[in-house]
């Protein structure tokens, strides 16, 4: 009977069938009780929702770069390769790697959606072909993964992510470049 009780008061406490146990005795509400564990049990073993766990993982397809080989690719710039830096302006302008032109993803998710010439005016240099290898680098890997699945659904199909990211860059005490250096 007290087990009762305390299912019944916590039933109470999360607004369950409140207005039904003000009229109705213990006894009945025990009942509803035995149902609603049922249903549980029921939900258990035949879910209508299958949970899903969301990992920050690269864009399917693309490819992970690490420190070392961005570094690299700094070092030794090539005309078939865009780093892109997905972050805002205020946090390109504040340091970048050498390099990276900046299309922020947050801002502008578009961008890779647009002709060449909105592209270029809006961002006063040209859209990057779709048969260039584009390497995106955020803060910390989210927006550059998404980022790349923008670039993917628009047909680019060398499109690679920097995990590590700004973060990672500045840890690793790579060189940083700002607005107007040269």
């Amino acid at each position: 009977m007290a087990t009762a009780r305390r299912a019944a008061a916590s039933l109470l406490s999360t607004n369950i069938c409140r207005a039904c146990l003000r009229t109705q005795t213990i006894r009945p509400a025990a009942r509803n009780i035995t149902r609603l564990q049922q249903a549980q049990q029921h939900r258990a073993i035949n879910p209508t929702f299958v949970p899903t766990r969301w990992h920050s993982a690269p864009a399917g397809g693309s490819r992970s770069y690490s420190f070392d080989e961005i570094k690299q690719y700094v070092e030794s710039p090539s005309a078939d390769r865009i780093i892109v830096d997905v972050r805002e302006p205020a946090e390109y302008e504040a340091g970048y790697i050498p390099g990276a032109i900046n299309i922020p993803v947050k801002s502008q998710p578009d961008a890779m959606f647009l002709p060449e010439e909105e592209f270029e005016d809006r961002f006063g240099f040209p859209k990057p072909e779709t048969d260039k290898e584009m390497v995106f680098y955020c803060k910390a890997g989210v927006r550059s993964s998404a980022a790349a699945q923008l670039a993917q659904q628009q047909g680019y199909k060398n499109v690679a992510e920097y995990r590590g990211s700004w973060m990672d860059w500045q840890k690793q005490g790579g060189r940083e470049a700002k607005p107007g250096q040269a």
